[in-house]
């Protein structure tokens, strides 16, 4: 048997779903779609079902029930079952036939205690009991109508879409977010005086709103359950202030503690806050073929971490814009497809100009194979090119069915190549470096008037300007390489003269995009004044303060920004780099930035004496397999250099690197001005 790993891990969850399947009508929410879709592939689960029938339906108020002739349904949800969860089952039920109920959910009952106010001391007591489930399995057979029917209620952990078998992702906690400076001023609002919060490091779980320590609790609950799979020992470790709050809770989670007892392998699970380093997330430094594919193509609906891939080209349709919707999209998870599987974990692990050849060799191969006309050129690869090779396949549908998903990673790389903003990117990237030159030759104002003539209303735009949200993009990377600012008037001169300037162009704009009307409040350009669109600006600058401020708290890891010398250019270090340098450090200091976790008495006791006696502290390197969890997301680039980075540093040290999704730059300004991130919705 292979070794454990997140792809098992998600399987094995998924094979506890599928045995209960068997003719019934499937109801699952979005995030267990998306880890379903990189698990295993909703094919999977229609073999399962086993009806000629298409029963798989999303899990919504408005979802279609069950008629006479569908007897049993399957319910399978990521959240904790409560409230409007809860009312949605109920209304699916009653106008439905179900005589057989089954509801899963990724949440374990020790979860759904803490959920429904059951102190501690009481929870512990029913260990092996599971009352919350059981008084809901008696409402399942209540709504059907009779309470001789079947109901179930079962805990299976499906946390993870596995991207490849050193990354992961937690679709479900996708909006998960580390907290900036300015949270801390709402959390001390409902706080009495004397207990006021200084400073984001003085933040903990019982700062928290109950909504954001549940959430997170909820993904403890789900990494307990995947350092079970691995049958490891965890060490607890933490950068920043939500990571070190979800490290406490991990190391801390009473459930764990038996399975600890006896788990043989040991690993170290490190979390790092995103918004210490923003820039690695919006920057476009990652020579990556797969992040300009997720950066530029658009987003599959209900997915956070996959596209949506034009097939119209494999069919008679024409390519115009009526027909785009006729035919399905295709994506870039290939869970099914062994060989496009191969081809997508090279994507991810090589630079671009190499991705693109590796797409040629496999369109080639499959062509060969199937005794298609190909015509071999050799040197550069064009758009072109890989679209002839394509196109061989159109009118064959035993050579279509064959290579389906090698297609889709083709026609991925095709319509990236050929997209505008693709060719924007070297754009990016120029003005990136440039920044970083400018950064340590001149003051910040003298950056931000750099950046003045480049804030153009639509109408003065051409395709190689940048757009409102483009320049968002640019001021939190200028913002986030700089760090800490030391105010002065030129700089209070020079951001007044860029928030005029967008506070303008936001109120010019034809029609506002989603993340426009997130951040003005308005839903329409005609409703936006000057006034509003200027105030919204103000508190998008108090924003870009907080992201230079982010690392003030540090002590080591206080700068991603190299100054340049006489041999060296300016350059950007990216901070996961500087933590994974500082794991496997051969002098092995105790980290200082790198918090560990106590989980308990003996954790304190041994820390306390290695005060004054020989007792070596834990080390995030002590452990045969790291875990490194980013929260608030990860880029494609950033995965395959902490995995490059740690077969260098510690060959057969195992890596998996997970995070609450995959990051394109224009996910940063979404997350930064969300307004619920302390109060998260949890479906109730």
């Amino acid at each position: 048997m292979s070794t454990p790993g997140v792809l098992s891990f998600t399987q094995q969850a998924w094979e506890q779903v599928l045995a209960k399947v068997k003719r019934a009508v499937v109801y699952l929410d979005t995030a267990c779609a998306e880890s379903l879709h990189w698990g295993c592939g909703a094919s999977r689960l229609l073999e399962a079902v086993g009806s000629p029938a298409c029963y798989l339906r999303e899990f919504e108020p408005a979802a279609v029930g069950g008629g006479a002739e569908q007897p049993k349904a399957v319910f399978v949800l990521s959240c904790l079952l409560k409230g409007r969860t809860v009312e949605t089952l109920r209304g699916i039920i009653c106008r439905s036939h179900f005589q057989y109920c089954v509801v899963v959910t990724a949440v374990n009952h020790a979860v759904h205690l803490t959920a429904n106010h059951v102190p501690a001391a009481a929870a512990a007591e029913l260990e092996g009991q599971q009352p919350v489930f059981e008084q809901l399995e008696e409402k399942l057979c209540e709504w059907m109508g009779n309470m001789n029917y079947t109901a179930e209620v079962l805990h299976v952990p499906l946390l993870l879409a596995p991207a490849a078998p050193h990354l992961a992702l937690t679709p479900a906690f996708a909006s998960l977010f580390p907290l900036l400076p300015q949270d801390v001023q709402i959390l001390n609002s409902a706080r009495p005086d004397k207990r006021r919060l200084g400073s984001l490091g003085e933040v903990d779980a019982t700062a928290l709103t109950p909504e954001l320590l549940l959430q997170i609790r909820c993904l403890v609950s789900g990494l307990s359950s995947l350092c079970e799979h691995l049958g490891v020992r965890e060490e607890c470790f933490a950068v920043g202030s939500l990571s070190r709050i979800i490290a406490a809770d991990l190391a801390n989670f009473a459930p764990a503690k038996n399975r600890r007892r006896t788990a043989t392998g040991r690993a170290s699970v490190v979390f790092v806050d995103r918004t210490l380093d923003l820039t690695g997330a919006v920057g476009h430094h990652g020579d990556n073929l797969v992040e300009k594919i997720i950066s530029v193509l658009p987003q599959l609906p209900g997915h956070t971490n996959d596209v949506m891939v034009n097939m119209i080209e494999l069919t008679a349709l024409r390519a115009e814009e009526e027909n785009r919707n006729m035919v399905a999209p295709g994506c870039l998870a290939q869970s099914h497809d062994p060989a496009a599987k191969t081809l997508w974990e090279a994507l991810l692990n090589t630079r671009h100009k190499e991705a693109v050849m590796e797409v040629r060799r496999h369109l080639v191969e499959a062509a060969s194979r199937e005794n298609l006309p190909i015509k071999m050129s050799m040197g550069r690869v064009t758009p072109g090119q890989l679209t002839s090779y394509i196109q061989l396949f159109k009118n064959n549908l035993k050579a279509l069915g064959n290579h389906c998903g090698l297609l889709q990673l083709g026609l991925a790389t095709v319509q990236t190549l050929k997209h505008p903003q693709a060719a924007k990117w070297d754009n990016f990237l120029a003005f990136e470096r440039l920044l970083l030159q400018s950064i340590g030759e001149s003051t910040m104002s003298v950056v931000l008037n750099q950046l003045l003539p480049m804030i153009k209303p639509s109408n003065q735009r051409t395709n190689d300007d940048y757009s409102p949200e483009e320049l968002l993009v640019l001021l939190i990377y200028i913002y986030s390489v700089s760090g800490e600012l030391s105010v002065d008037k030129d700089l209070s001169e020079a951001e007044e003269k860029v928030k005029k300037a967008l506070a303008q162009v936001f109120c010019e704009e034809s029609e506002l995009s989603p993340l426009l009307q997130k951040i003005t409040g308005c839903d329409s350009s005609v409703n936006l004044t000057f006034h509003k669109s200027k105030s919204a600006v103000d508190e998008l600058f108090t924003s870009l303060r907080d992201i230079a401020g982010a690392r003030n708290l540090m002590k080591q890891f206080k700068s991603v920004y190299v100054p340049g010398n006489q041999t060296h250019q300016a350059s950007y270090k990216p901070l996961l780099k500087q933590v994974v340098e500082e794991i496997f450090n051969p002098e092995r200091p105790d980290p200082v930035d790198i918090e560990h976790m106590s989980s308990g008495l003996t954790d304190l006791l041994k820390t306390g004496f290695s005060m004054f006696m020989k007792v070596s502290r834990p080390h995030p390197s002590d452990h045969p397999l790291l875990i490194l969890f980013v929260v608030g997301g990860v880029t494609v680039s950033e995965a395959k250099m902490i995995k490059d980075l740690v077969s260098t540093l510690k060959p057969g040290t195992q890596v998996i690197v997970l995070s609450t999704r995959l990051l394109k730059p224009l996910n940063i300004p979404e997350l930064l001005f969300a307004t619920d991130r302390l109060h998260p919705d949890l479906g109730f």
